[in-house]
């Protein structure tokens, strides 16, 4: 093997260990969203599992069922979108800013 595809596969070895770690710290990352001007709170985990749902009591209202269904959606949403977000970008620091799809 030359000397140019054992430094390729070491570096390969390398990014794939960067990478296997990330994915784990994934589940230790969270991302938190809120709606409705903090009627609702969404946690999310960078393993896009949904951990935490707080609703305020103003929120609920019986007669509006919909708005909170909305409000639960919006929030999260958007911190699915964050976790996701910051989960890309820490990998992109791994893989150089090669996209390699299928890993977040």
């Amino acid at each position: 093997m030359s000397k140019g595809l054992a430094g390729i596969m070491k570096q390969a070895q390398m990014m794939q260990q960067r990478m296997a770690k990330l994915q784990e710290e994934a589940s230790n990352r969270t991302a938190t969203a809120t709606s409705g001007g903090g009627a609702v709170t969404a946690v999310v985990t960078g393993k896009n599992q949904l951990v935490s749902l707080t609703i305020k009591k103003e929120a609920v209202d019986p007669e509006d069922v919909e708005m909170l269904q909305d409000l639960v959606v919006a929030a999260i949403n958007e911190a699915l979108a964050t976790v996701q977000a910051e989960m890309a970008q820490e990998m992109s620091k791994v893989t150089g800013g090669i996209s390699i799809p299928g890993l977040f």
